[in-house]
């Protein structure tokens, strides 16, 4: 759910005739820049909290069709007369599910979004925040902690100064309704209240961030927001690299993960990382299995990531093999590894970073799938992916150090 229904009024003129989040960022609403993160992180129902203008909200979703290339579902509830943020959220509170994430429309907090699912006591508080250390907190009211734990929401700072503040995106449970009211703000009036009570918790993210709300920000998030999305990717063989490989794996009783494969994923999410999966399904082509099941188990490995507060950002399969008995499928495809068609469809589908991607896999054609498509690739034996991550991630930190 995202919260879209503001005025927008410290942007002056800009906001006269378009809500914040369909403003123009680095040449596309910044709307989108939400919806492509909330995609990525494996969300499929998006519901718009709108107000101000949102008859402009409804003709970008009908005129740019961003739902079906997105592969979403979108909807939006329109208030009639200003509600709040809480308010907005008790006027749709029909179409909860059990647990559902919260965003600021007007912000982007560029962290692992999914890592507020394994905060301590998340499972027992109404809400989980994430917070975000700002060096000067003037402009915020910072959050006070105790571990886990929202203890209190201070006011304003009079003097510029370090503290934790409110980054907008939360994990909520559907019993929060019991607290809202029509026409009642989150931040002022039913957080603090959570916080006394106990149920609301926190977890303090590394991200980079940007909030549109005021015009020397704004003007920042112009060449910020594109740039952020630009990422190396970890390009990952699947069978004897996440988990054991038994044979023309297709089956979700069958499937193990490697040890500390998920913990490696997470951490290449946590670090701003594209995890792709690349993967040769030559049982298709031979008949023993359709692509449907290859679905389903990507579908199921995502909801055990997600538990663990992690995910993989696309996936790419090749059903076919030269020798398939089944006819549709008996091509010799660029998909297969090892040629590169699959590295070279997800290049053209994301904004990557390649020289500081890498593909992993345990076999020969991993390797010369990656350095055909231009990627720095490894060759692991089974269970070493954690170890080639930290390798990884300790190359993109000097890196960035050097960038920076």
């Amino acid at each position: 759910m995202i919260l879209i229904g503001g005025l927008g009024t410290r942007l002056g003129p800009l906001t006269a005739d378009a809500p914040k989040p369909l403003l123009q960022v680095g040449g596309r609403p910044f709307l989108e820049y939400l919806l492509l993160e909330a995609v990525r992180f494996g969300f499929r129902r998006i519901l718009l909290l709108a107000g101000y203008r949102a008859e402009l909200v409804e003709r970008y979703l009908a005129e740019s069709g961003i739902a079906a290339r997105l592969g979403v579902r979108i909807e939006i509830v329109v208030e009639d007369a200003p509600a709040g943020t809480g308010g907005a959220l008790w006027r749709a509170r029909d179409r909860l599910e059990p647990w559902f994430f919260l965003l600021n429309g007007d912000s982007w907090f560029d962290f692992n979004w999914l890592s507020l699912v394994t905060t301590p006591g998340a499972d027992d508080a109404l809400a989980t925040i994430a917070l975000r250390r700002v060096q000067d907190a003037s402009r915020y009211g910072p959050v006070e902690t105790d571990g886990p734990l929202v203890r209190a929401f201070l006011e304003r700072p009079k003097r510029p100064g370090p503290a934790d503040i409110n980054g907008g995106v939360y994990l909520v449970s559907r019993e929060i309704v019991g607290h809202l009211a029509d026409g009642c703000s989150l931040e002022r009036d039913v957080f603090p209240r959570l916080a006394t009570a106990g149920r609301l918790r926190a977890r303090l993210a590394d991200g980079r961030f940007v909030d549109i709300g005021v015009p020397e920000d704004f003007a920042a998030a112009q060449t910020k927001a594109p740039a952020w999305r630009r990422r190396p990717a970890a390009f990952l063989d699947r069978d004897g690299t996440l988990n054991e490989d038994p044979g023309y794996l297709h089956r979700i009783d069958e499937f193990r993960w490697l040890a500390g494969s998920v913990d490696a994923i997470r951490r290449l999410n946590d670090a701003g990382v594209y995890v792709f999966v690349v993967t040769n399904q030559a049982g298709v082509a031979r008949g023993l299995y359709g692509e449907e099941a290859i679905a389903a188990l990507h579908a199921w490995m995502q909801a055990q990531l997600r538990d663990r507060g992690a995910h993989i950002d696309d996936f790419r399969h090749c059903p076919f093999h030269p020798d398939g008995s089944v006819e549709a499928y008996r091509v010799d495809h660029e998909w297969r590894k090892p040629r590169p068609g699959m590295l070279l469809s997800l290049m053209q589908a994301w904004p990557l970073d390649v020289a500081l991607s890498r593909m992993m896999g345990d076999k020969d054609i991993d390797v010369e799938a990656g350095l055909s498509a231009g990627v720095a690739s490894v060759r692991l034996v089974p269970g070493a992916l954690p170890g080639e991550v930290d390798r990884m991630l300790e190359d993109l930190a000097r890196a960035r150090s050097d960038d920076a």
